[in-house]
């Protein structure tokens, strides 16, 4: 695996850990308590801050937020049940695809 997406795998890991951690304790455990649609609402904000970082051309402020967004979405998918390597897989399956035709196929499935 690429250096770089170790740390996503390291990252992934420390989160489905800290599941059985005390939401008093740890706030990645809080938000898993909290259960999908918290984690999702979570997630959606830091999105929209990455976003609007970008649109104002402040890349410090894009980096850090896009730091956030990875995290957040690394913790939607452990509340949604949802690996990594699930993740990683799909993208892997759609290499070589243009955008336009993986968007069509997803139309006519």
């Amino acid at each position: 695996m690429n250096h770089k997406l170790d740390v996503l795998a390291e990252l992934a890991a420390a989160i489905a850990a800290r599941r059985s951690a005390s939401p008093g304790s740890s706030y990645t455990a809080k938000l898993l308590s909290q259960g999908v649609s918290k984690c999702a609402k979570k997630f959606g904000e830091e999105a929209v801050e990455a976003a609007i970082a970008a649109a104002e051309g402040n890349k410090a402020q894009l980096t850090a937020e896009s730091a956030d967004v990875l995290y957040h979405l690394l913790v939607l998918l452990e509340a949604s049940g949802v690996t990594l390597s699930d993740v990683m897989a799909e993208l892997e399956r759609r290499k070589g695809t243009s955008g336009i035709a993986e968007k069509a196929a997803r139309k006519n499935a």
